[in-house]
């Protein structure tokens, strides 16, 4: 049997540059896991004889394709559109759709790989899976969404199917464009199956789906506090974003009695030290999402908040905060400045929201910090039971399925304290996370073979 050759960790991050060349976001996303990794395989032959992680960090494949439609105006446009197939070693390739002018291949390899190992803590059989567009639906009209949908799934159909590759929704993609998208995949293929999640209840779709995500980073955070004794209540939290996740995230902490302070878009963020209530909250949802209106106009509606054109929040002293818009919008100065206003904990509710020199500071204070892949897998949970729900033809009640996340995010907190356990008190839940994912991908991998 062939030896193999054990690499170090600089070594092994120069390969993955050379081969992945100005995909910055990708490159970033492996390096955070393989800094943890590395040390976990040290001494276990049989994950490098098989070179488990060069081979997670290698895309199963990569779709690209040209999508063309007609604006109101009888424009041609032309778009590009991808579906990144990560890794299927425990389930169908999973993972949203997003819909914005920052995506790139890189965006979305780097996403597909964290929904592989995000997916595997869900304890569901799920691969790791990402795609979307650069079209921009923001000004667009609803049937120049409709026809940009359509043209799109007229391209990604092909790549798709229950068992093969279920999408959803993210960034720019909601209940609508998944309708959209949907209606055009039955249309083509005369099927009626669970190929999408994020569908509407009518046809197939979940509660509590919407709310999933950032429920489910409030779950994890309470996790965390409990782990040392303590709760939210009387807590102030602080949150960037104003759309599903962080709206929903804001909701969760004034049920379990925190104190949120900001929210925030591309704009700025706004800040209220009387608390963003569940009031303010509904009005937020409805302004965003109904109105498409901006954040700043939280100012005019209600007295006493302050708004800051083209910042982030983080400079509001805090107990808690949840990064909730994109990735890499907190950066190393801003998580010194939430260390040295008294932060305690941070669960991230978007994707890679923190760069490489924030988690290194977090990690470095040894605050409770947890990543998106352990703190944002709520939806993608959720997602996982409405294909289980779409596989038996049946629906579970809201109660039982805001037990089954609760369970599940229970869950990936403990899987995180098995492998994230320093000692003294102190658990890295970036560590654990990563591990764990790993684990469970890599032994399903070494079971297969070289395949």
């Amino acid at each position: 049997m062939a030896v193999s050759d054990h690499v170090d960790f600089p070594t092994f991050m120069e390969g993955v540059k050379k081969r992945n060349p100005g995909q910055d976001e990708f490159v970033q996303a492996v390096q955070e896991v393989a800094e943890d990794i590395f040390d976990f395989i040290a001494d276990k032959e049989e994950y490098h004889a098989q070179q488990i992680l060069r081979r997670i960090a290698e895309p199963d494949r990569v779709v690209s394709f040209r999508v063309c439609w007609e604006d109101d105006a009888g424009n041609i446009r032309v778009q590009r559109g991808w579906r990144v197939q990560n890794n299927n070693a425990i389930g169908p390739y999973k993972g949203g759709i997003r819909f914005h002018p920052s995506v790139t291949e890189s965006v979305l390899k780097f996403l597909a790989f964290e929904q592989t190992f995000k997916n595997a803590l869900t304890g569901l059989p799920m691969g790791g899976g990402k795609g979307g567009s650069n079209f921009n639906p923001k000004g667009k009209s609803v049937r120049e969404i409709m026809r940009f949908c359509q043209s799109f799934m007229t391209e990604l159909y092909r790549h798709i199917g229950a068992d093969v590759d279920v999408p959803a929704g993210d960034i720019g993609v909601g209940g609508r464009e998944i309708g959209f998208m949907f209606g055009q995949y039955k249309r083509i293929t005369n099927e009626f199956t669970g190929v999408l999640t994020g569908k509407g209840l009518e046809w197939g779709g979940s509660l509590i789906r919407t709310e999933a995500t950032g429920y489910g980073a409030v779950y994890f955070l309470a996790n965390m506090l409990a782990a040392k004794g303590q709760d939210l209540v009387g807590k102030t939290a602080v949150i960037s974003g104003s759309g599903n996740v962080a709206t929903h995230a804001a909701e969760k902490i004034v049920q379990l009695g925190g104190k949120v302070l900001t929210l925030s878009d591309s704009g700025g963020f706004i800040h209220d030290p009387d608390g963003i209530t569940q009031d303010k909250i509904d009005w937020v949802k409805a302004h965003k999402t109904h109105r498409r209106g901006r954040i700043e106009d939280y100012c005019d509606e209600f007295k006493g908040a302050s708004f800051t054109a083209g910042k982030t929040p983080w400079g509001v002293p805090c107990d808690v905060a949840l990064p909730c818009a994109t990735q890499n919008e907190l950066l190393g100065e801003d998580a010194k400045t939430l260390v040295a206003n008294g932060c305690i904990a941070v669960s991230e509710g978007a994707n890679m929201p923190t760069n490489l020199e924030g988690v290194h500071h977090f990690k470095h204070a040894k605050i409770m910090f947890a990543p998106g892949k352990a703190a944002n897998a709520g939806g993608v949970a959720v997602s996982g039971l409405e294909m289980s729900q779409n596989s038996g033809r049946r629906s579970w009640s809201e109660a039982e399925l805001q037990q089954m996340l609760k369970d599940i995010m229970d869950g990936i907190h403990k899987s995180c304290l098995t492998y994230g356990d320093q000692g003294n008190g102190y658990i890295d839940y970036v560590k654990g996370a990563n591990i764990a994912g790993f684990k469970k991908v890599a032994d399903a991998m070494l079971a297969f073979g070289v395949v």
